[in-house]
């Protein structure tokens, strides 16, 4: 599927498996400590005011937890955004209120799919499988989030700026991707589709010999 997709299931279940285990441990202390209070033992206080070696096995632990999420979470990062070894499709993703604008610079044509996000009116953003798709991500007003939930991948949408991320689709589909950013009174019907073609299947979209764009062609 998408590259990003597994690296972001990697992370998580790890990240899970670690707060589960610091979970269990800290419940585990905390039951034992209330079992003995309420056994009614009478304990006299240490006469130590501190205890440096125990100290510093708790704090050498927590450093290492740290480390290795911290180094973990960057491998992963650099993963997900190492460069493509191919030359990417680009397409131009622009948000507005309360829809969006879909722009192929490598068309002939310079093809834009643009609609209004009301009832089945829905932009689609065309893309070929088994290549790179670079989306170049920006907004005309306020702050949007262009968010695919199924492919789980989420960057947010700045007015003046453009912010680039680099994806992959293995096989051909459709998902429906939303608004993730409260954006105004139509935030909520904010959505699009994502639909992966064939390369030659694409390659006519880009030549306005396809329909499968959804919304309107400018």
């Amino acid at each position: 599927m998408v590259k990003q997709r597994h690296i972001f299931g990697d992370v998580f279940a790890l990240e899970s498996i670690v707060a589960c285990f610091v979970f269990a441990i800290v419940l585990l202390l905390f039951g034992y400590a209330l079992i003995r209070r309420r056994a009614g033992r009478r304990f006299t206080a240490s006469p130590k005011a501190e205890r440096p070696r125990l100290e510093a096995y708790y704090v050498g632990v927590l450093a290492a937890f740290v480390v290795f999420l911290v180094s973990w979470t960057a491998w992963q990062n650099h993963r997900e955004h190492r460069p493509p070894a191919a030359e990417p499709v680009r397409v131009d993703v622009t948000g507005f209120q309360w829809c969006w604008q879909f722009s192929y610079p490598q068309s002939p044509e310079r093809r834009s799919v643009l609609a209004n996000c009301q009832g089945d009116n829905l932009p689609t953003l065309v893309v070929p499988t088994g290549r790179p798709v670079q989306v170049r991500l920006t907004s005309h007003d306020v702050i949007h989030s262009f968010w695919v939930p199924q492919l789980r991948y989420k960057m947010d949408a700045f007015p003046n700026h453009v912010n680039t991320f680099t994806f992959r689709l293995d096989h051909k589909g459709r998902w429906l991707g939303k608004c993730a950013e409260f954006c105004g009174e139509r935030h909520y019907a904010m959505h699009f589709w994502v639909k992966a073609v064939s390369p030659e299947e694409y390659d006519r979209f880009l030549h306005g010999q396809a329909s499968g764009g959804g919304g309107a062609a400018a």
